[in-house]
This record gives C-alpha cells, sequence and structure tokens, in this order.
C-alpha cells in the first residue's frame, strides 16, 4: 500500500476514531446501557487498530527516528489512559466528562503533531 494510501486511511480511522470516542463518552457521562452492546464494544478496538497499523506503517515508511513521531505515540499512551478514565474508570460522570474534555485536547495534540511534523504542535 502506498504511503498516500495509509496517510488516507490513518486520518480517515483517526476522524472514526474521535467521532466514536466522543459518542461513547456522552453515553458514558450518561449513563446509558448502550454501551454494554456488544457492537460498541467491539467497533472500537477495529477502528483503533487500522489506525495504529496505517500510523506505524508510515512511521516505518519514513523512519521512527524523528521526535514529532514519537511525542504522538507518548502522546497517543495518554490519551488511551485518560480515554479509559473517561468511558470506563471514572466513578462519576463529572470525572468522566472531565476526562473525555481532556482526551479530546490531547487528540487535538495528536493531530497537530501530526499536520506540523514538530513536538509543540499547535504551538510551532
Amino acid at each position: 500500500m502506498s504511503y498516500i494510501a495509509l496517510k488516507h486511511l490513518h486520518t480517515t480511522a483517526a476522524a472514526l476514531s474521535l467521532l466514536f470516542f466522543i459518542i461513547r463518552a456522552y453515553w458514558s457521562v450518561i449513563e446509558s446501557a448502550v454501551l454494554q452492546k456488544k457492537a460498541v464494544r467491539i467497533a472500537p478496538h477495529v477502528i483503533d487498530t487500522i489506525l495504529l497499523a496505517c500510523g506505524l506503517a508510515m512511521a516505518y515508511t519514513i523512519g521512527f527516528n524523528q521526535g514529532w513521531i514519537w511525542a504522538k505515540l507518548v502522546a497517543l499512551v495518554l490519551y488511551i489512559v485518560v480515554g479509559t478514565v473517561a468511558i470506563k474508570r471514572g466513578k462519576t460522570p463529572v470525572t468522566r466528562g472531565i476526562a473525555a474534555l481532556a482526551a479530546v485536547v490531547i487528540f487535538f495534540y495528536i493531530v497537530g503533531v501530526a499536520l506540523t511534523r514538530n513536538a509543540w504542535s499547535w504551538l510551532a
């Protein structure tokens, strides 16, 4: 698969991942039973696997030895941790809501790093 095709698939998966995260976070805050449906539990893993696989393939293509790629990976780990608080580990709806907002901010930091190819993201 070409780099451009990987980039388009990666970008599409990122947009779907964010959209689905926001919907699931909302359901978590309002304590909806929809979160327990099988498709809702499986879909994020499929989307995020595609997202990560494309990202790693692109990083392999251009080389991992770039600081901005490592900044994205570190931020991704933070996004996952904060995202789990937003979706399942937060004890109260307020905690889950704050974690969801923080996760979205981290996500947009990652997007900024990708677009600027600079660890300073939008501040570059």
